[in-house]
């Protein structure tokens, strides 16, 4: 599975910016997708997740700011992000968790794309 995101950039605090990811490869195995980030001198963290049926998953510090969604025809998942704050400048990368037969879960990435919230 490959994954290119795009979509980061530099916004003002309250802004908008909406990343992308597209999937290719083996994307049949691909169970879950989402979107994580690190900040300089931090652990990555998971920002949200969706399922293939359309569950998802937020971070406490998103929750009602950002919101993903996922094309499955499209093999792509989008993170839209509302009312950024200066706290959410982080690279931000793209995550598919694939299971193989056998039942082995893998993770796969996207390179990372910086989005920086400044004034």
């Amino acid at each position: 599975v490959q994954l290119q995101a795009s979509g980061g950039g530099l916004v003002q605090p309250g802004g908008s910016l909406r990343l992308s990811c597209a999937a290719s490869g083996s994307i049949f195995s691909i169970k879950l997708m989402g979107w994580y980030r690190q900040a300089p001198g931090k652990q990555r963290e998971l920002v949200a997740a969706i399922a293939s049926g359309g569950i998802t998953n937020y971070a406490d510090s998103v929750k009602g700011r950002f919101t993903i969604s996922r094309d499955n025809a499209k093999n792509t998942v989008a993170l839209q992000m509302n009312s950024l704050k200066p706290e959410d400048t982080a690279v931000y990368y793209c995550n598919a968790k694939s299971l193989l037969s056998g039942g082995t879960w893998v993770d796969y990435w996207g390179q990372g794309t910086l989005v920086t919230v400044s004034s």
